[in-house]
């Protein structure tokens, strides 16, 4: 592994310009929203592969947010390199996903709780065994609480993340919605796993964006899915 260094090869940040606290959107034009959109003294402290990142505050706190590319690869840079080399201690991804369940719908929020995975990042951690990828349970009672005080309509449960955007269930007998996973996406898996080894906070907040017979526009995508913005602000 390479040795860590700052600022790092995916992040030009010194340490220090980056809070405790980090939004995560997949999407880099979705945390360029949110800077200019919630936060406050705003400053840009990335903009390498146009991964856009910036520090400000929101209600008087530090918060900073940044976006992390698709998949769990990508994820596990950016959350390895912001735990062990700038020191965030909150993280939490906010993100699109596909329902699994006739009852989750379009723009509902989603909080994975738990996240199966077909990707190998977790197997690379070299554990004597299968290791569950969980959430902070302090992060998503919080989370909990704000989107019941705002009146949003939410789910709690596990979540997968797949290496796989376009791609058919192939026949192992059970499917992921038998076993009651809400929906699919595709960073959790490598975001739990990382804040777990770095003794970090992590929480996955989902907006549903497609279904069987509902999709949403990659405008929406970007800008109007702003429950999950205020429910993770919320946590900072």
């Amino acid at each position: 592994m390479p040795k860590l260094v700052i600022p790092t090869p995916h992040i030009q940040a010194q340490v220090g310009e980056i809070a405790e606290t980090i939004l995560l959107p997949g999407d880099p034009l979705r945390a360029k929203f949110i800077a200019d959109t919630y936060m406050e003294n705003v400053k840009q402290f990335n903009a390498t592969r146009n991964m856009f990142g910036y520090t400000g505050t929101y209600k008087g706190k530090p918060v900073s947010v940044m976006g992390t590319g698709m998949g769990c690869a990508s994820m596990g840079i950016y959350s390895y390199e912001l735990i062990n080399g700038y020191g965030c201690k909150n993280l939490i991804r906010i993100g699109t996903a596909g329902t699994m369940q006739p009852h989750v719908h379009v723009k509902e929020m989603v909080f994975g709780m738990g996240a199966c995975t077909t990707s190998r990042y977790v197997e690379m951690q070299g554990l004597p065994g299968t290791f569950a990828p969980i959430c902070s349970f302090e992060l998503l009672e919080k989370a909990v609480a704000s989107a019941k005080a705002l009146g949003y309509k939410y789910h709690v449960g596990n979540v997968l993340s797949s290496d796989v955007f376009y791609g058919v269930e192939l026949p192992h007998g059970k499917t992921w919605p038998q076993m009651g996973v809400l929906a699919v996406e595709m960073e959790s898996a490598a975001l739990y796993t990382n804040a777990a080894a770095g003794g970090a906070n992590a929480l996955c907040i989902l907006t549903i964006s497609d279904g069987p017979d509902e999709v949403t526009t990659a405008e929406e995508r970007q800008t109007a899915f702003t429950q999950m913005m205020e429910v993770a602000l919320s946590l900072t």
